[in-house]
């Protein structure tokens, strides 16, 4: 079946890019042959057409400027998704500008998609792990680096998911 999914790609420098997708290449069996590093601004969704999407994000991108996320610690994700515990790179700046743009485009067409069952952390995946033990041992040895990545994000990619594959489907600058 296909999803509509939102992401951001942030900008990371080339040196941090390398090095979560070699942490990635190690320790993200699930995902890393999927989808490069990102933020999912609006979750899979079958329930909206393509266009209608396209016109939504479009809609707020341009009234919502680019910022920068710095990142300097992880944390363990949702323990149980996809029966895998999952490490997250959590923003300690631009946080508050993920979650107001998450928010953003979870109105109008997109209003209902809205899971209030599970609280929004803006994260960048880069591992997962059968056990949360196992995703934690990897966290712990991570913030004991003591690192800081600074990335930009300034558009909203509309993907496609299907088949376990991910394709393009409209980039939108912010403004």
């Amino acid at each position: 079946m296909m999803s509509l999914v939102v992401v951001n790609y942030p900008g990371f420098s080339e040196q941090d890019f390398e090095w979560i997708q070699s942490v990635r290449k190690q320790h993200d069996p699930l995902f890393f042959d999927v989808i490069d590093p990102h933020f999912t601004m609006v979750f899979p969704t079958s329930n909206i057409d393509e266009q209608t999407l396209i016109e939504h994000t479009r809609q707020h991108a341009s009234t919502f400027p680019a910022f920068d996320v710095v990142f300097r610690c992880a944390v363990v994700g949702d323990p149980n998704f996809m029966d895998h515990a999952h490490a997250f790179l959590v923003p300690d700046e631009g946080f508050s500008n993920v979650v107001r743009l998450h928010d953003l485009l979870y109105t109008g067409p997109l209003e209902s998609e809205l899971r209030l069952d599970l609280p929004f952390t803006p994260h960048v995946a880069f591992a997962n792990t059968p056990t949360p033990a196992e995703c934690k041992a990897i966290i712990d040895e991570l913030n004991a680096e003591n690192f800081e990545m600074r990335a930009r994000v300034q558009a909203l990619d509309v993907i496609r998911y299907e088949g376990g594959r991910v394709s393009p489907v409209e980039r939108v600058e912010l403004a």
